[in-house]
């Protein structure tokens, strides 16, 4: 099995490598929302996980967020600062390589917020997602935001493909985690759960969670 999901990274570098603009240049709808979730919170100090290529990365940058992006390849870190120092954004960007099931190379209550698009449902199992969601926690400052999607188990590719234990399908070489509202659940744990909202995205079209989580604030 963890062979299996190890060889995932392998997979998306050689991917990155060959489809440089693989999910585009425009952001995605939930960075869209969530900058206006910040904005009206007066949060600046983002953590992205699975940055991919950059295109939310950067968006948030041009609008006035200092984004620390982490992500598993060589090819999308090296693509992100590429892209930074073009359109002169090095000093809101931050990009660096790093495996997620690691604890996260970050000082405690360092972030405003935390967000991922997909990142989530990746191949990754219950118990290492349940630990990054504990690292997230770490780093995130008291009122802080967690916000993440998934794809989620109404999605038409749920069940299809090899079955790799716990919601995992292999498809194409891809291996996906599809989510339960259970399971959104089972990872909010010491979170004040905001909003689950369903939306879909692509040509499928594929169906997903925005899944929006507080930090509490520290009592006084």
């Amino acid at each position: 099995m963890h062979e299996i999901l190890d060889a995932q990274q392998e997979h998306w570098q050689k991917t990155f490598f060959q489809r440089p603009e693989m999910f585009g240049a425009e952001p995605s709808e939930p960075a869209r929302i969530m900058l206006e979730w910040l904005k009206r919170e007066g949060k600046t100090r983002l953590l992205e996980l699975g940055s991919g290529q950059g295109r939310d990365t950067l968006f948030l940058a041009r609008n006035g967020l200092r984004v620390q992006a982490l992500d598993y390849t060589a090819t999308a870190v090296e693509a992100i600062n590429d892209k930074a120092r073009q359109f002169s954004l090095s000093e809101s960007v931050t990009a660096l390589q790093h495996d997620i099931r690691q604890p996260l190379p970050l000082a405690d209550e360092s972030f405003d917020a935390c967000y991922s698009h997909m990142l989530y449902c990746m191949a990754l199992t219950t118990s290492e997602l349940e630990f990054l969601s504990r690292e997230v926690w770490r780093v995130l400052r008291p009122g802080g935001l967690h916000i993440y999607t998934v794809r989620h188990t109404q999605d038409p590719d749920y069940g299809k493909g090899i079955p790799r234990g716990e919601d995992l399908y292999e498809s194409g070489g891809f291996v996906v985690h599809y989510f339960s509202r259970e399971k959104v659940a089972r990872l909010a744990g010491g979170y004040e759960q905001l909003a689950i909202d369903e939306f879909e995205e692509g040509k499928l079209p594929r169906k997903l969670f925005r899944v929006t989580l507080r930090k509490p604030e520290a009592p006084k």
